[in-house]
């Protein structure tokens, strides 16, 4: 029905990679350039993106991740951050964190790659774990772990419509 839309529904959490494919410099400004048009919070923009592509320390994130397995094969991974400086919120900062991870999930999605969201905020055991790697500031918080490599896997087309979920004028009033 809208072409252009397609991307949303076929978007899916990819557990599985070519492994060491490389990702060029190109595409990967092409997601960071994307995850950065995502709204914020009175427009701050906190964010900062991490980038690794380095193998031991994509292997030492599958094991600090208890969910990241998958970094073994990814070619590389992106954390990304919010910066308390440019915005003093917290909430702020996990809100444009999720909305640039979301963007950054679907350009990733656009060019043929494939990806997975690893939460890291609010855990503080996986903010310090992800510290001891990265040794950054004390004024960034992580938001999420994305790894991301060329597929190895195909997933269906994705179907979680669930009109009872809707709410129309009133709670209980349905589509």
């Amino acid at each position: 029905m809208y072409p252009d839309a397609d991307i949303l529904f076929t978007r899916r959490s990819i557990r599985k990679y070519q492994k060491d494919k490389p990702i060029s410099d190109d595409l990967l400004r092409f997601i960071l350039n994307a995850a950065m048009c995502a709204p914020s919070a009175r427009n701050k923009q906190p964010w900062h993106f991490l980038v690794t592509r380095d193998r031991k320390k994509l292997d030492l994130l599958s094991e600090l991740h208890p969910y990241g397995k998958m970094l073994k094969e990814a070619t590389m991974a992106i954390m990304v951050c919010g910066d308390i400086i440019l915005e003093e919120r917290e909430s702020a900062i996990a809100l444009d964190g999720a909305a640039a991870t979301q963007n950054l999930l679907l350009a990733a999605h656009a060019a043929g790659l494939g990806a997975v969201w690893l939460g890291m905020y609010p855990r503080k055991e996986r903010t310090e774990a992800m510290r001891k790697v990265f040794d950054y500031p004390e004024n960034i918080i992580p938001v999420s772990l994305i790894s991301i490599g060329y597929p190895a896997e195909e997933k269906p087309r994705n179907n979680n419509f669930k009109p009872e979920r809707i709410h129309l004028e009133k709670w209980g009033e349905t589509l």
